[in-house]
């Protein structure tokens, strides 16, 4: 049993260290039902749950995959497009997807062949970082793009990977790796 100072209490019987839990104000909750004898110990088991949880939301939003959008018209300036790709690169980078969505205005909506125009240059400056989840389609004065990270978040793109290989002395009493 562990108490709850997390000092080791040693194997005592179940009563006696549901009593301390009881004189303590705590729970008794079994750590470890898998050992010989099972590990006990005395904590407040709500807190505990409560922490828990909050870890977990805690990496579960720390990893999330988040929608960005890209918002454009038939008539955004390249310097201003180009502003908006960088932006994008800064989120497929991150790891999110990005949506991008050409808002048409009036008579805008009969060049839709300019806004297929505009979206194929816009891959072709972002390059292979990225694939097509969902090409150009039309929807009602919209016509919206998706594209995700060809590669996962977290690794920088073009570092090579560690090494494991072992650390071998050559024959002149130099350290180097062992070439594979």
């Amino acid at each position: 049993m562990i108490d709850q100072d997390n000092n080791q209490a040693g194997v005592i019987p179940t009563s006696e260290a549901l009593s301390r839990a009881r004189e303590a104000g705590l729970d008794l909750v079994e750590v470890s039902p898998t050992e010989h004898p099972p590990v006990c110990r005395i904590m407040d088991y709500g807190k505990h749950l409560y922490e828990r949880k909050k870890k977990l939301k805690q990496a579960h939003q720390a990893h999330a995959i988040t929608l960005k959008e890209i918002r454009l018209r038939p008539k955004t300036d390249p310097h201003d497009r180009s502003i908006k790709i960088n932006r994008a690169r800064g989120f497929l980078d991150e790891g999110h997807k990005v949506q991008f969505t050409m808002l048409f205005r009036g008579r805008e909506r009969v060049h839709r062949e300019r806004a297929q125009q505009i979206f194929d240059e816009l891959l072709a400056e972002l390059g292979e970082a990225v694939k097509i989840e969902r090409p150009a389609i039309m929807d009602g004065r919209r016509m919206t793009m998706l594209v995700a990270p060809s590669k996962p978040a977290g690794k920088p793109a073009g570092k090579p990977a560690a090494s494991n290989r072992p650390i071998v002395p050559e024959r002149d009493g130099q350290v180097s790796a062992n070439p594979a």
